[in-house]
């Protein structure tokens, strides 16, 4: 008997990817989350939603998104083949409306009348706003007051869209405290609102449906690297914070013979608070309603985390990216905010693609394993456009001139 593909088997119907996920929830969320699942199960199999979906990718979204072989930057890395899964030319600007159009969709399926969600850099929020507009949905997000600050251009295409932007001003004021606020929110009306979890975290069904709703990229990206080079690439990588991104590439080759590495944010050091690299230096430990990986402080608590990226300063990871890791299916890349920034501006120079702070830390590691395998391929989800790091970053780091 032929063994099923991995993505039909996992998670249980529990939502555990062996020991990791589930939905540690309060009572009164068990029937709300119970309702979506329900309606997942039964509109991912219907036609008329699957086919509706399809349109508007096709028609609004503008998929597929391209791969495209970066030649002038393996060039100057001087070792293996880079290529980029362009995610950052998806509507909106990264690869969030994938999950959020369904999303909004299965909303206005559940008669719903309002998205709620968090944001940390800003790209799921505006995503979410974009598809509360094209459904004719009321919107809120929920972001820390320090993400605020540093994405204000998400901040003013969020608002432009007609959401109501919320600041989390409790703790660090980032991602983190932007999931509490719109948990807090949302367990006031479940019954006209619903919950947009923005990655593969939060209680089942979550981590299955945002893997699910973003396997389109993976699933496009193995088709259209084997058109053009004939073969599978060697390395398939993507930063990961939450993790959807990388989930959503990885998903079109985990039953393959191809490396995964999700990268993660090692910020500014290897202290608590200096980092987001959860699966590094984290620990086993349930928060925002699953269990996985998380890093903790001396109490317990989820430590504070730091990343030059605010998509992906999140103290834990989805428990999926924990249970591949676990089993050995997916290895760990790192790296830290100046190669990140390096990565950001090297890219932009050399191949004319200004990639979000987040992206480049996936780069970054392509460049650097590039050169360390000279004979391999490596595909990179490039998640996201750099449009809203482009303030931030020429306050605090000088452009430096193109290097030969």
């Amino acid at each position: 008997m032929n063994k099923k593909p991995y993505l039909e088997t996992m998670p249980d119907q529990n939502g555990y990817f062996g020991r990791f996920g589930g939905a540690y929830i309060p009572p009164q969320l068990e029937k709300p989350f119970a309702e979506i699942t329900k309606a997942y199960n039964k509109l991912s199999k219907s036609h008329n939603y699957i086919s509706e979906l399809r349109s508007i990718r096709k028609h609004y979204q503008g998929r597929p998104t391209p791969v495209y072989y970066c030649k002038n930057l393996s060039e100057f890395v001087g070792g293996g083949q880079i290529y980029l899964k362009r995610e950052d030319l998806n509507h909106t600007g990264a690869h969030k409306l994938n999950h959020c159009m369904a999303e909004g969709l299965l909303a206005k399926y559940l008669g719903k009348k309002k998205l709620i969600a968090e944001t940390g850099a800003g790209q799921h929020g505006v995503a979410l706003a974009t598809a509360a507009a094209y459904f004719g949905l009321e919107c809120e997000i929920h972001m820390g007051e320090v993400d605020i600050k540093k994405e204000y251009p998400n901040v003013v295409r969020m608002q432009i869209l007609g959401a109501k932007v919320v600041p989390a001003t409790h703790g660090l004021k980032t991602l983190k405290e932007a999931v509490d606020s719109a948990f807090e929110a949302y367990l006031k009306d479940t019954d006209t609102q619903m919950f947009a979890i923005g990655s593969v975290v939060g209680p089942h069904p979550f981590p299955k449906m945002v893997r699910d709703f973003q396997s389109i990229v993976g699933f496009e990206a193995k088709e259209q690297f084997k058109e053009m080079t004939g073969n599978l690439p060697d390395v398939v990588a993507a930063c990961v914070g939450g993790g959807s991104n990388a989930m959503g590439i990885f998903s079109g080759f985990i039953d393959d013979e191809v490396k995964l590495y999700g990268v993660e944010p090692m910020g500014k050091g290897d202290k608590i608070g200096e980092h987001s690299a959860s699966l590094t230096y984290g620990k086993e430990g349930v928060m925002h309603g699953f269990n996985s990986i998380m890093l903790t402080d001396e109490n317990g608590e989820p430590a504070p985390v730091h990343s030059i990226g605010s998509g992906i300063d999140y103290p834990s990871i989805g428990p999926e990216h924990a249970y591949l890791s676990s089993i050995g299916r997916t290895n760990i890349g790192l790296c830290n905010d100046d190669e990140a920034v390096d990565a950001f501006y090297k890219l932009s120079q050399h191949e004319g693609i200004i990639p979000a702070l987040e992206s480049a830390h996936a780069v970054a590691f392509a460049m650097k394993y590039a050169q360390e395998h000279p004979n391999e391929s490596i595909l990179v989800n490039l998640s996201g456009r750099g449009d809203k790091d482009i303030d931030f970053i020429v306050e605090n780091y000088p452009i430096p001139k193109k290097s030969n």
